[in-house]
Protein backbone atom coordinates (compact mmCIF):
# COMPACT_ATOMS: atom_id res chain seq x y z
CA UNK A 1 0.00 0.00 0.00
CA UNK A 2 1.39 3.46 -0.88
CA UNK A 3 0.92 6.27 0.99
CA UNK A 4 0.41 9.77 1.14
CA UNK A 5 -3.53 9.81 1.18
CA UNK A 6 -4.39 10.69 5.07
CA UNK A 7 -7.40 8.51 4.73
CA UNK A 8 -5.51 5.65 3.18
CA UNK A 9 -2.70 5.83 6.45
CA UNK A 10 -5.76 5.34 8.81
CA UNK A 11 -7.24 2.41 7.01
CA UNK A 12 -3.47 1.00 7.17
CA UNK A 13 -3.08 1.74 11.03
CA UNK A 14 -6.31 0.33 11.83
CA UNK A 15 -5.96 -2.88 9.75
CA UNK A 16 -2.54 -3.47 11.39
CA UNK A 17 -4.34 -3.11 14.93
CA UNK A 18 -7.11 -5.29 14.01
CA UNK A 19 -4.89 -8.14 13.22
CA UNK A 20 -2.37 -7.69 16.05
CA UNK A 21 -5.26 -7.49 18.10
CA UNK A 22 -6.47 -11.12 16.91
CA UNK A 23 -3.08 -12.81 18.33
CA UNK A 24 0.55 -13.10 18.01
CA UNK A 25 2.85 -11.94 15.91
CA UNK A 26 3.19 -15.18 14.55
CA UNK A 27 -0.47 -15.81 14.11
CA UNK A 28 -0.15 -12.11 12.04
CA UNK A 29 2.05 -13.28 9.64
CA UNK A 30 0.01 -16.60 8.93
CA UNK A 31 -2.87 -14.44 8.04
CA UNK A 32 -0.95 -12.11 6.20
CA UNK A 33 0.16 -15.34 3.95
CA UNK A 34 -4.17 -15.31 3.34
CA UNK A 35 -4.51 -11.82 3.44
CA UNK A 36 -2.13 -10.85 0.80
CA UNK A 37 -3.86 -7.28 0.83
CA UNK A 38 -6.39 -4.66 1.36
CA UNK A 39 -8.79 -6.68 -1.26
CA UNK A 40 -9.21 -10.03 0.48
CA UNK A 41 -10.40 -8.57 3.13
CA UNK A 42 -13.41 -9.94 4.61
CA UNK A 43 -16.71 -7.93 4.81
CA UNK A 44 -17.12 -7.75 8.15
CA UNK A 45 -13.78 -6.84 9.00
CA UNK A 46 -13.63 -4.42 6.17
CA UNK A 47 -16.75 -2.45 7.61
CA UNK A 48 -15.71 -3.12 11.02
CA UNK A 49 -12.22 -0.90 10.22
CA UNK A 50 -14.64 1.47 8.44
CA UNK A 51 -16.67 2.33 12.03
CA UNK A 52 -13.37 2.70 13.83
CA UNK A 53 -11.78 5.32 11.18
CA UNK A 54 -15.76 7.29 12.03
CA UNK A 55 -15.47 9.20 8.89
CA UNK A 56 -17.78 8.94 6.35
CA UNK A 57 -15.24 10.26 3.99
CA UNK A 58 -13.34 7.36 3.77
CA UNK A 59 -16.27 5.44 2.32
CA UNK A 60 -15.67 7.22 -0.63
CA UNK A 61 -12.33 6.59 -0.51
CA UNK A 62 -13.12 2.86 -0.11
CA UNK A 63 -15.34 2.80 -3.14
CA UNK A 64 -12.54 3.33 -4.96
CA UNK A 65 -9.79 1.05 -3.70
CA UNK A 66 -11.03 -1.73 -6.16
CA UNK A 67 -13.87 -3.54 -7.32
CA UNK A 68 -14.21 -5.90 -4.35
CA UNK A 69 -14.28 -3.30 -1.95
CA UNK A 70 -17.45 -1.42 -3.92
CA UNK A 71 -19.20 -4.75 -3.94
CA UNK A 72 -18.16 -5.19 -0.04
CA UNK A 73 -19.82 -1.68 0.76
CA UNK A 74 -22.84 -2.14 -1.37
CA UNK A 75 -23.68 -5.21 0.08
CA UNK A 76 -22.98 -3.84 4.11
CA UNK A 77 -23.19 -0.26 4.30
CA UNK A 78 -26.22 0.56 5.80
CA UNK A 79 -26.00 4.25 7.32
CA UNK A 80 -24.10 7.47 5.25
CA UNK A 81 -23.75 10.79 5.28
CA UNK A 82 -22.43 13.45 3.27
CA UNK A 83 -23.69 16.63 5.53
CA UNK A 84 -19.75 17.12 4.95
CA UNK A 85 -19.74 18.23 2.07
CA UNK A 86 -19.09 21.54 1.01
CA UNK A 87 -19.27 21.43 -2.75
CA UNK A 88 -20.24 19.14 -5.66
CA UNK A 89 -22.52 16.93 -3.52
CA UNK A 90 -24.29 16.44 -6.01
CA UNK A 91 -21.40 14.85 -8.08
CA UNK A 92 -20.87 12.89 -5.38
CA UNK A 93 -24.09 11.26 -5.01
CA UNK A 94 -24.53 10.56 -8.70
CA UNK A 95 -21.19 8.43 -8.10
CA UNK A 96 -21.73 7.32 -5.15
CA UNK A 97 -25.27 6.34 -4.61
CA UNK A 98 -25.79 3.75 -7.12
CA UNK A 99 -23.03 1.82 -5.29
CA UNK A 100 -24.81 1.44 -2.28
CA UNK A 101 -28.30 -0.13 -2.36
CA UNK A 102 -28.52 -1.14 1.20
CA UNK A 103 -28.96 1.86 2.06
CA UNK A 104 -31.61 2.75 5.51
CA UNK A 105 -29.89 5.72 6.65
CA UNK A 106 -28.83 8.69 4.99
CA UNK A 107 -28.16 12.41 5.71
CA UNK A 108 -27.52 14.97 2.99
CA UNK A 109 -27.94 17.94 4.74
CA UNK A 110 -27.04 20.85 3.35
CA UNK A 111 -24.89 22.82 5.90
CA UNK A 112 -23.14 25.21 3.36
CA UNK A 113 -24.42 26.56 0.33
CA UNK A 114 -27.35 24.71 -1.63
CA UNK A 115 -26.25 21.77 -4.00
CA UNK A 116 -28.81 19.05 -4.41
CA UNK A 117 -31.11 19.12 -7.62
CA UNK A 118 -34.32 17.05 -7.81
CA UNK A 119 -31.93 14.30 -10.49
CA UNK A 120 -29.87 13.51 -7.35
CA UNK A 121 -33.39 12.94 -5.02
CA UNK A 122 -34.30 10.83 -8.30
CA UNK A 123 -31.05 8.78 -8.49
CA UNK A 124 -31.55 8.18 -4.37
CA UNK A 125 -35.18 6.80 -5.15
CA UNK A 126 -34.11 4.66 -8.15
CA UNK A 127 -31.53 2.82 -5.99
CA UNK A 128 -32.20 3.68 -2.41
CA UNK A 129 -35.96 1.08 -1.76
CA UNK A 130 -34.95 0.10 1.87
CA UNK A 131 -34.02 3.88 2.77
CA UNK A 132 -35.97 4.56 6.77
CA UNK A 133 -34.24 7.64 7.18
CA UNK A 134 -33.65 10.73 5.21
CA UNK A 135 -32.13 14.31 5.87
CA UNK A 136 -32.64 16.65 2.50
CA UNK A 137 -32.87 19.64 5.11
CA UNK A 138 -31.87 23.36 3.84
CA UNK A 139 -31.90 21.73 0.46
CA UNK A 140 -33.65 25.09 -1.45
CA UNK A 141 -33.09 23.71 -4.98
CA UNK A 142 -35.45 21.14 -4.19
CA UNK A 143 -38.87 20.74 -5.97
CA UNK A 144 -42.08 19.08 -6.11
CA UNK A 145 -39.85 16.43 -8.41
CA UNK A 146 -38.12 15.39 -5.18
CA UNK A 147 -41.00 14.10 -3.21
CA UNK A 148 -42.86 13.08 -5.89
CA UNK A 149 -39.88 10.12 -7.13
CA UNK A 150 -39.31 9.43 -3.12
CA UNK A 151 -42.54 8.46 -2.70
CA UNK A 152 -42.43 6.15 -5.82
CA UNK A 153 -39.45 4.59 -5.04
CA UNK A 154 -38.36 5.17 -1.07
CA UNK A 155 -41.31 3.13 -0.03
CA UNK A 156 -40.49 2.41 3.55
CA UNK A 157 -39.59 5.99 4.87
CA UNK A 158 -39.95 6.03 8.29
CA UNK A 159 -38.49 9.44 9.30
CA UNK A 160 -38.17 12.51 6.87
CA UNK A 161 -36.29 16.12 7.49
CA UNK A 162 -37.16 18.61 4.60
CA UNK A 163 -37.04 21.79 7.05
CA UNK A 164 -35.89 24.60 5.09
CA UNK A 165 -36.98 23.11 1.60
CA UNK A 166 -38.95 26.09 0.82
CA UNK A 167 -39.99 24.76 -2.93
CA UNK A 168 -42.08 22.25 -2.42
CA UNK A 169 -45.85 22.45 -2.51
CA UNK A 170 -48.66 21.19 -0.69
CA UNK A 171 -49.50 18.76 -3.38
CA UNK A 172 -46.63 17.05 -3.66
CA UNK A 173 -46.95 16.18 0.57
CA UNK A 174 -50.48 15.47 -0.26
CA UNK A 175 -48.83 12.88 -2.63
CA UNK A 176 -46.03 11.66 0.16
CA UNK A 177 -48.44 11.24 2.95
CA UNK A 178 -50.56 8.83 0.85
CA UNK A 179 -47.09 6.96 -0.48
CA UNK A 180 -45.69 6.64 3.48
CA UNK A 181 -47.60 4.68 5.94
CA UNK A 182 -45.35 4.18 7.88
CA UNK A 183 -44.01 7.50 8.41
CA UNK A 184 -43.29 8.15 12.75
CA UNK A 185 -41.14 11.68 12.31
CA UNK A 186 -41.68 14.61 9.87
CA UNK A 187 -39.71 17.76 10.29
CA UNK A 188 -41.47 20.39 8.13
CA UNK A 189 -40.18 23.68 9.62
CA UNK A 190 -39.80 26.70 7.24
CA UNK A 191 -41.72 24.91 4.67
CA UNK A 192 -44.38 27.42 4.33
CA UNK A 193 -45.75 26.26 0.74
CA UNK A 194 -45.79 22.57 1.34
CA UNK A 195 -47.48 22.77 5.04
CA UNK A 196 -51.26 23.83 4.27
CA UNK A 197 -54.14 22.18 6.25
CA UNK A 198 -54.78 20.16 3.64
CA UNK A 199 -51.32 18.50 3.66
CA UNK A 200 -52.37 18.36 6.98
CA UNK A 201 -55.75 16.85 6.68
CA UNK A 202 -53.94 14.42 3.95
CA UNK A 203 -51.27 13.43 6.79
CA UNK A 204 -53.99 12.37 9.66
CA UNK A 205 -56.03 10.39 7.46
CA UNK A 206 -52.65 8.20 5.82
CA UNK A 207 -49.85 8.66 8.47
CA UNK A 208 -51.73 7.42 11.96
CA UNK A 209 -48.76 6.25 13.56
CA UNK A 210 -47.13 9.63 13.17
CA UNK A 211 -45.08 10.69 16.63
CA UNK A 212 -43.10 13.55 16.00
CA UNK A 213 -44.00 16.75 13.44
CA UNK A 214 -42.33 19.81 13.41
CA UNK A 215 -44.44 22.96 11.79
CA UNK A 216 -42.27 25.73 12.91
CA UNK A 217 -43.10 29.09 11.25
CA UNK A 218 -45.15 27.28 8.76
CA UNK A 219 -47.36 30.32 9.07
CA UNK A 220 -50.30 29.06 7.03
CA UNK A 221 -51.39 26.16 9.32
CA UNK A 222 -54.39 27.02 11.19
CA UNK A 223 -56.97 25.57 13.66
CA UNK A 224 -58.49 23.74 11.09
CA UNK A 225 -55.57 21.10 10.02
CA UNK A 226 -54.15 20.68 13.49
CA UNK A 227 -57.69 19.70 14.62
CA UNK A 228 -57.29 16.87 11.59
CA UNK A 229 -54.21 16.39 13.41
CA UNK A 230 -55.74 15.50 16.40
CA UNK A 231 -58.06 13.29 15.70
CA UNK A 232 -55.81 11.32 13.00
CA UNK A 233 -52.63 10.79 14.71
CA UNK A 234 -53.40 9.50 18.56
CA UNK A 235 -49.79 8.68 19.12
CA UNK A 236 -48.33 12.02 18.54
CA UNK A 237 -45.68 12.91 20.88
CA UNK A 238 -43.96 15.85 19.42
CA UNK A 239 -45.30 19.06 17.75
CA UNK A 240 -43.92 22.03 17.08
CA UNK A 241 -45.92 25.07 16.26
CA UNK A 242 -43.62 27.69 17.17
CA UNK A 243 -44.86 30.67 14.65
CA UNK A 244 -47.80 29.40 13.72
CA UNK A 245 -49.45 32.77 14.40
CA UNK A 246 -53.30 31.59 13.26
CA UNK A 247 -53.34 29.00 16.00
CA UNK A 248 -55.71 29.66 18.39
CA UNK A 249 -57.23 27.47 21.80
CA UNK A 250 -59.22 25.17 19.67
CA UNK A 251 -56.45 23.94 17.96
CA UNK A 252 -54.55 23.22 22.02
CA UNK A 253 -57.68 21.63 23.29
CA UNK A 254 -58.15 19.65 20.59
CA UNK A 255 -54.49 18.00 21.04
CA UNK A 256 -54.94 17.65 24.86
CA UNK A 257 -58.27 15.64 23.98
CA UNK A 258 -56.96 13.31 20.91
CA UNK A 259 -53.16 13.34 21.96
CA UNK A 260 -52.69 11.59 25.00
CA UNK A 261 -49.46 10.46 24.72
CA UNK A 262 -47.61 14.36 23.79
CA UNK A 263 -44.79 14.41 25.73
CA UNK A 264 -43.38 17.78 23.73
CA UNK A 265 -45.21 20.58 22.57
CA UNK A 266 -43.82 24.15 21.09
CA UNK A 267 -46.46 26.94 21.09
CA UNK A 268 -43.69 29.52 20.50
CA UNK A 269 -45.12 33.03 19.33
CA UNK A 270 -48.88 32.04 19.20
CA UNK A 271 -50.36 35.05 20.66
CA UNK A 272 -53.89 34.06 20.59
CA UNK A 273 -53.46 31.06 22.82
CA UNK A 274 -55.09 32.19 26.28
CA UNK A 275 -55.60 30.81 29.48
CA UNK A 276 -58.41 28.36 28.22
CA UNK A 277 -55.74 26.56 26.07
CA UNK A 278 -53.43 25.95 29.51
CA UNK A 279 -56.70 24.36 31.25
CA UNK A 280 -57.79 22.43 28.83
CA UNK A 281 -54.01 20.41 29.28
CA UNK A 282 -53.80 20.24 32.84
CA UNK A 283 -56.95 18.35 32.68
CA UNK A 284 -55.58 15.87 30.05
CA UNK A 285 -53.59 14.50 32.22
CA UNK A 286 -57.10 13.24 33.91
CA UNK A 287 -58.76 12.22 30.54
CA UNK A 288 -55.83 10.42 29.65
CA UNK A 289 -55.70 8.11 32.75
CA UNK A 290 -59.82 7.43 32.70
CA UNK A 291 -60.67 8.50 29.48
CA UNK A 292 -60.98 5.70 26.12
CA UNK A 293 -57.20 6.04 25.93
CA UNK A 294 -54.78 3.39 27.28
CA UNK A 295 -51.09 4.53 27.91
CA UNK A 296 -49.17 1.64 26.10
CA UNK A 297 -46.55 -0.15 27.99
CA UNK A 298 -43.07 1.53 28.01
CA UNK A 299 -44.96 5.25 27.38
CA UNK A 300 -43.89 8.02 29.80
CA UNK A 301 -46.91 9.69 30.63
CA UNK A 302 -47.65 13.62 30.68
CA UNK A 303 -46.26 16.36 29.08
CA UNK A 304 -42.19 17.26 29.22
CA UNK A 305 -41.92 19.94 27.67
CA UNK A 306 -43.54 23.25 26.88
CA UNK A 307 -42.76 26.63 24.87
CA UNK A 308 -44.89 29.10 25.57
CA UNK A 309 -42.93 31.96 25.41
CA UNK A 310 -43.95 34.76 24.06
CA UNK A 311 -47.41 33.66 24.47
CA UNK A 312 -48.91 37.18 26.11
CA UNK A 313 -52.11 36.59 27.04
CA UNK A 314 -51.51 33.69 29.62
CA UNK A 315 -51.83 34.67 33.29
CA UNK A 316 -49.97 32.73 35.82
CA UNK A 317 -52.93 30.94 37.32
CA UNK A 318 -53.50 28.64 34.30
CA UNK A 319 -49.63 28.21 33.49
CA UNK A 320 -49.35 27.33 36.95
CA UNK A 321 -52.01 24.77 36.96
CA UNK A 322 -50.24 22.87 33.88
CA UNK A 323 -46.98 22.71 36.06
CA UNK A 324 -48.37 20.86 38.76
CA UNK A 325 -50.24 18.45 36.27
CA UNK A 326 -47.08 17.73 34.90
CA UNK A 327 -43.96 17.04 37.41
CA UNK A 328 -41.65 16.49 34.21
CA UNK A 329 -42.12 20.59 33.35
CA UNK A 330 -39.49 22.55 35.25
CA UNK A 331 -38.65 25.79 35.43
CA UNK A 332 -35.92 25.41 38.10
CA UNK A 333 -32.38 26.65 36.97
CA UNK A 334 -30.43 23.53 34.53
CA UNK A 335 -33.69 22.08 33.83
CA UNK A 336 -36.02 24.25 31.77
CA UNK A 337 -38.67 22.33 29.94
CA UNK A 338 -41.71 25.00 30.50
CA UNK A 339 -40.01 27.98 28.39
CA UNK A 340 -42.03 31.44 29.34
CA UNK A 341 -39.90 34.08 28.33
CA UNK A 342 -40.95 36.82 26.88
CA UNK A 343 -44.24 36.63 29.44
CA UNK A 344 -43.11 39.18 32.23
CA UNK A 345 -46.34 37.83 34.03
CA UNK A 346 -45.79 34.53 34.47
CA UNK A 347 -42.27 34.60 36.43
CA UNK A 348 -43.68 33.36 39.15
CA UNK A 349 -44.78 30.37 37.92
CA UNK A 350 -42.70 27.46 39.67
CA UNK A 351 -42.72 23.98 39.10
CA UNK A 352 -42.72 21.11 42.13
CA UNK A 353 -38.68 21.46 41.90
CA UNK A 354 -39.50 24.92 43.25
CA UNK A 355 -41.61 24.45 45.72
CA UNK A 356 -39.76 21.38 47.44
CA UNK A 357 -36.36 23.14 47.52
CA UNK A 358 -38.49 26.48 48.96
CA UNK A 359 -39.60 24.53 51.95
CA UNK A 360 -36.26 22.79 52.44
CA UNK A 361 -34.91 26.33 52.78
CA UNK A 362 -37.28 26.85 55.28
CA UNK A 363 -36.88 24.00 57.44
CA UNK A 364 -33.26 24.78 57.12
CA UNK A 365 -33.62 28.07 58.76
CA UNK A 366 -36.52 27.82 61.67
CA UNK A 367 -38.17 30.78 62.87
CA UNK A 368 -36.76 31.27 66.60
CA UNK A 369 -38.47 32.86 69.51
CA UNK A 370 -36.71 36.17 70.77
Amino acid sequence: MGGGNPETVNLEVCFRSLMVAGGSQEKVERSMVVMQGWKDLPVELLLRILSLVGDDRTVVVACGVCKGWRIALSLGLTNLSLAWCKNNMNNLVQSLIPKLPKLQVLSLRQNYSPQLEDNDVETISKHCHELRDLDLSKSQKLTDRSLYALGHGCPHLAKLNISGCSGFTDASLEYLARCFKNLKYLNLCGCAKAASDRALHAISCNCNGLQSLNLGWCEGVSDKGVISLAAGCPDLQALDLCGCILITDESVVALANGCPRLRSLGLYYCQNITDRAMYSLANSLVSSKHGPWKIKKGYQSGLMSLNISQCTALTPPAVQAVCNSFPELHTCPGRYSLLISGCLSLTSVHCACAAQDNRASRSAFPNHAY
